[in-house]
């Protein structure tokens, strides 16, 4: 399994003392992982006081202030928002200038920030600019996600939001998972099937546009209100509330409390006379209290390492100098977010081995790139801070965002 989840070190709980709690806080902090008052109070088996509380959140604040001095001293920056950081610069390569802009975000600092994907709409085949997206979140600072399919507007990979999987993996791409306590980043597989009282049927992707004939997909209401058509050979089996309620090779309609299969006759036949249908979609790696995953590709950092596998992830088409948007995490928890406008003379972009390169340097252990050139965009505060080719961004399929929750 390819992951590295940065955890919380085990503490025994015997700290049962104000200095417990002062021990026990500084424990952690060596160990530059954030931790909550729900966390202290689990270590220490009694209730932080308001004070140590207030002194934690003055370290933790103190720490990666410094941090991001040190690290963006030669840079203008912004704060943003508590624990957020705005980063411009600009870069010279080939003696030719990329704009930059970083976002860096601490939620040690700020335990009221939540980092997640958000889509277009209600449905998988949807656009909209990234200012109609980031409004309705509410977000405070919002960049494009990953791939998705023109025409449509239907995410081309893994995408999950709050537990629930959208889309699946194509070719297996890197996908960064998002928890409670971090993040985590691994090339992602599907593990699918409709089970039956009959047996199982295998499913080879979810709400994804057909790749193969013999491929078998499973499409729930969220790709919308249609199954897309049958492949040659092929038939649907319409699923509701458990039971098989209809049967053929036409288009369905898809129920709101089910899903359609859509796939080779020869192989949903098997499982036509089953009376219970149940779908189980989990994903490999096993990432366990994983919140949402948002997908992207090629690697760009790997365990610390420059690592671009464009070719494995079949992403040579967008080699070359681009417009790039990439995200990664650094070795305390600290998220980053970046664009870089490309295609113009003030900007002429970068290329996924300068990118990569670029990650590394701002200490991520693990990056990865996502949908770049006419789709790269990062909004701040309702604001637009790059300059996309088009004005405020094309319309987009989904976005990463950091907003606030109470």
């Amino acid at each position: 399994m390819d992951t590295m989840l940065l955890q919380r070190p085990p503490l025994e709980k015997t700290a049962t003392s104000a200095a417990g709690i002062a021990i026990a806080i500084c424990l952690l902090f060596s160990q530059n992982l954030w931790i909550s008052a729900k966390d202290i109070s689990g270590i220490t088996g009694i209730s932080p006081t308001i004070n140590y509380l207030k002194e934690r959140e003055k370290i933790q604040e103190e720490m990666f202030e410094e941090e991001i001095l040190n690290k963006y001293k030669n840079y203008h920056i912004n704060e943003v928002d508590k624990g957020i950081k705005h980063i411009r610069m600009i870069k010279y390569y080939n003696g030719k200038p990329v704009r930059i802009n970083v976002v860096e975000i601490s939620k040690g600092v700020n335990e009221n920030l939540a980092v997640e994907p958000a889509i277009a709409s209600s449905t998988l085949a949807a656009r909209s600019k990234i200012s109609k997206i980031a409004g309705r979140e509410r977000a405070i600072v919002a960049i494009n996600g990953g791939y998705f399919k023109p025409q449509t507007g239907v995410p081309l990979g893994t995408l999950m939001i709050n537990g629930k999987v959208y889309t699946g993996p194509i070719y297996d791409r890197v996908a960064m998972g998002i928890f409670d306590n971090g993040y985590d980043m691994a090339r992602v597989q599907l593990r699918a099937q409709v089970r039956t009282n009959i047996g199982e049927l295998k499913i080879d992707n979810v709400n994804q546009p057909r790749m193969l004939a013999v491929h078998t997909l499973v499409y729930t209401p969220e790709w919308g209100e249609v199954s897309p058509p049958s492949p040659k050979y092929g038939t649907q089996l319409v699923i509701e509330n458990g039971k098989l309620v209809k049967m053929g090779v036409e288009q369905n309609r898809i129920p709101k409390n089910g899903f359609v299969i859509v796939g080779p006759e020869k192989q949903l036949s098997t499982i036509a006379g089953a009376r219970r249908f149940e779908l189980s979609v989990k994903i490999n790696p096993e990432w366990n209290g994983v919140q949402h995953i948002v997908s992207g590709g090629p690697y760009l950092v790997k365990n610390g390492e420059v690592f671009v596998d464009m070719t494995e992830q079949k992403l040579t088409s967008i080699g070359g100098r681009n417009p790039r948007t990439a995200i990664g995490y650094t070795k305390d928890n600290n998220l980053i977010m970046l664009t870089a406008d490309g295609r113009e003379g003030a900007s002429i972009g970068l290329t996924l081995n300068e990118l990569a390169k670029l990650m590394k340097d701002l200490g991520c252990v693990n990056a990865m790139n996502l949908d770049g050139g006419g789709s790269t965009v990062m909004m701040i505060k309702g604001q637009v801070v790059n300059r996309p080719a088009v004005q405020g961004g094309i319309p987009l399929s989904h976005t990463l965002m950091v907003r606030k929750i109470s």
